[in-house]
């Protein structure tokens, strides 16, 4: 009872904490649905068993840090108080609309989506990663929202495990501190990375500590015997201002260490004093100014130090004078001359160093920033009302997309599976045959979306096809498409040329030029070489071209009295050498062997066996080595003669491809119906989004099963269908 009454005793402290902030900040605004939010998230907390004094102190926090340290409104704040709701499925984008509205709804449906990005790698990555938060946030506070979100975590991680603490560490070193530094708010950036320091090198950190705590009054007294004159000449001129003392931060001590290879006592600029003069706007400058002249005359200063940011404010907005001078102790310390206004804006993050010692710069961040610290600073109207209306679709033209192993892909928005295949590896987008988006099966053709994590599927026996350049949109997938199509093209030239050239040989056709000629005028082909790609893609029946090139030799024969008896001897003497296999054959026993079973056209040999006859091999037979180098004494040469017996022969075809809805109905169609085609067997298996089946049937030639297979060939989802040996 007691630990439920320090619960609500709490609970309560920190939502008047809350509202009296919003009070302060914002008098005007509707504070009274932030009470709301806050109990409603107590309550839904509770429902589930998981409401917390951690959870209510991290959700106020977070709320509170996009108040105070931000500049955020009340929208920002109920969103903050809602932040994993959605995430956690607790509350739907509908529900949390009817209760706060549109805008609340859209931010904690954004934060939710780049809550789920783990990225693997921080260091590695992180301009991508960066880049990807800002594409995914379509409202500038979700971004600023994660931020607060962020620096909460980092403060109260001592209470986490060994392993958690290090990965937040290094994400905030790598991810988050950078990211908060470019949008201005530099006291952000500074205490994450302290925090994360704390738990990466704490020795060092404990050692600092030590050391500013120790030296914390030599620092006190340096700055009260350099400040005693200068504060005199101020009252004596009538200015009024204030004075602050600013410690370097812990990491930028540990770096200034590191870089110089120096210990703690020689690092010069620990800390510098910040002067802040309180005067109108129509006379900053000259007051800054003023202020430079009184403090050069009492020091010497180091003009090589100075950093005029008024006269040429930087460009993101940040005003400062910053001199560094030669002050009691021969000691050198840097001073800040800036106004109330200057100093307000740099204090609140609205004007921070993001270009400052060369941080890397993106120009579409860049862009995105500028755009953030004008609305934040603008004067006459809320940060909240600005940022409501900012869209920031400024990497629209962009994607990020994720491996499987977590690492990060730039894409150019509208990419497909395919460009992003090219992306990985030349070899593998070559081989692509299509994806698993999301954990779901998707084609080449897929569309990625930010986010999306992909996982290529390959194939060895894909190849590069015309139509792949209509839908990839990236220049590096275009150009090795192009290059590989080229490549394949010179290969089936290659092939097809030598394929050509043997079978003229075997007709006993002398003059190669004039058979082309011949061949490429009939079929009305532009270039010479598209009769060699044909023949290799099995387009074109070699038999039509044998009858067109032969078809004027033979016709003079027949006009000539050449004796009938003559060219019948020549017909047996052809035939004397060979086992002519056709329906006519009757007085020898063969059979076609099951090992390759051949089919009407194939070249062919006969083998006597012992009990059964000849048996009929295909001279790409398995066997046929074995039986050729064993047995040569009992093989024969056969052909094939007359025309086929329809459906007389069996064989049997593979055919692979993308395992789909409706796929096997198509082959079926080309098989029974489009070629008719008696299917004896199918036998299918499917892994990893890919099918394979082996059909067993019966066709009438080896003309009959090309057309087959360059039919299946053309079929939606086939990748490949072939004839098995």
């Amino acid at each position: 009872m007691k630990n439920n009454d320090l619960n609500f005793k709490a609970f309560e402290l920190s939502k008047s904490s809350l509202l009296k902030s919003i009070q302060e900040l914002q008098p005007d605004s509707k504070a009274n649905q932030v009470v709301e939010a806050l109990d409603m998230a107590k309550s839904i907390y509770e429902k589930h068993g998981e409401w917390t004094d951690s959870i209510a102190t991290h959700l106020v926090n977070v709320a509170q840090i996009c108040l105070n340290e931000i500049g955020l409104g009340t929208t920002s704040s109920i969103a903050a108080l809602l932040h994993e709701t959605i995430e956690r499925k607790w509350l739907t984008p509908v529900e949390i609309e009817k209760k706060f509205g549109k805008a609340v709804a859209s931010i904690v449906l954004n934060f939710t989506q780049i809550s789920g990005l783990d990225p693997k790698d921080p260091k590695t990555q992180a301009e991508l990663f960066r880049q990807m938060l800002i594409s995914l946030s379509s409202d500038a506070r979700v971004i600023l929202i994660k931020l607060a979100d962020r620096l909460d975590t980092m403060r109260s991680l001592s209470k986490e495990q060994p392993d958690v603490r290090l990965k937040r560490s290094w994400e905030t070193f790598h991810l988050y501190a950078p990211l908060a530094h470019r949008l201005g708010l530099y006291r952000l950036k500074s205490e994450m990375e302290d925090l994360a320091m704390k738990h990466i090198y704490p020795k060092e950190y404990k050692y600092i500590i030590k050391r500013l705590q120790e030296t914390t009054a030599s620092r006190n007294r340096f700055l009260q015997s350099f400040m005693a004159p200068i504060e005199e000449e101020l009252r004596r001129r009538g200015f009024t201002f204030t004075i602050k003392g600013r410690t370097k931060s812990i990491y930028s001590i540990f770096r200034k260490m590191q870089n110089q290879e120096v210990d703690f006592d020689e690092v010069h600029d620990i800390f510098a004093i910040r002067i802040i003069l309180d005067t109108k706007p129509e006379n900053e400058k000259s007051d800054c100014w003023q202020v430079y002249s009184i403090i050069t005359d009492k020091y010497t200063p180091n003009t090589e130090r100075l950093r005029d940011w008024i006269s040429v404010p930087k460009s993101n907005g940040y005003e400062s004078l910053h001199i560094t001078v030669l002050g009691p102790e021969n000691k050198w310390i840097e001073v800040q001359i800036r106004t109330v206004r200057m100093d307000e804006i740099a204090e609140k993050g609205l004007a921070a160093h993001w270009k400052y010692k060369g941080i890397r710069q993106e120009q579409g961040i860049d862009e995105w920033v500028a755009r953030v610290r004008e609305i934040l600073e603008s004067p006459d109207t809320s940060p909240e009302d600005k940022v409501e209306q900012f869209q920031m679709n400024l990497t629209s033209s962009d994607i990020y997309v994720f491996t499987p192993k977590g690492d990060i892909r730039k894409l150019p928005a509208k990419s497909t599976v395919l460009d992003f295949a090219f992306d990985i590896h030349t070899e593998v987008g070559s081989q692509c045959i299509g994806a698993i988006v999301n954990g779901k099966n998707t084609t080449i053709k897929q569309e990625l979306q930010n986010g999306d994590v992909v996982e290529i599927l390959t194939s060895k026996r894909q190849k590069p096809k015309k139509d792949w350049l209509t839908f990839v949109i990236t220049s590096k997938a275009k150009s090795r498409i192009k290059q590989q199509l080229r490549d394949i093209e010179n290969s089936e030239i290659q092939e097809g040329k030598e394929i050509l050239l043997r079978r003229l040989k075997n007709w006993k056709i002398d003059d190669v030029d004039e058979a082309l000629r011949k061949v490429n005028k009939h079929l009305k082909l532009k270039k010479p070489t598209d009769i060699f790609i044909l023949i290799a893609q099995g387009k074109v029946d070699l038999t039509a071209i044998k009858t067109l090139l032969t078809a004027e030799e033979e016709k003079p024969a027949v006009k000539e009295d050449i004796p009938k008896p003559e060219a019948e001897k020549a017909e047996v003497k052809e035939s004397s050498d060979y086992l002519v296999i056709d329906e006519k054959l009757v007085n020898i026993e063969y059979k076609l062997a099951k090992c390759c079973n051949p089919i009407f056209g194939d070249d062919i040999f006969g083998f006597v066996t012992v009990n059964e006859g000849i048996k009929i091999h295909r001279t790409s037979c398995p066997n046929a080595g074995q039986l050729n180098q064993r047995w040569p004494y009992r093989v024969v040469k056969a052909r094939w003669k007359g025309s086929s017996k329809a459906g007389a022969f069996q064989t049997t075809i593979k055919v692979t491809g993308t395992d789909e809805i409706g796929i096997l109905n198509r082959i079926s169609e080309v098989i029974s119906k489009d070629l008719r085609v008696n299917m004896r067997n199918l036998n299918v298996s499917s892994r990893d989004g890919l099918f394979e089946a082996q059909i067993q049937l019966y066709v009438e030639d080896t003309k009959h099963l090309e057309m087959l297979l360059y039919r299946l060939g053309r079929v939606q989802g086939v990748h490949k269908a072939i004839r098995m040996k």
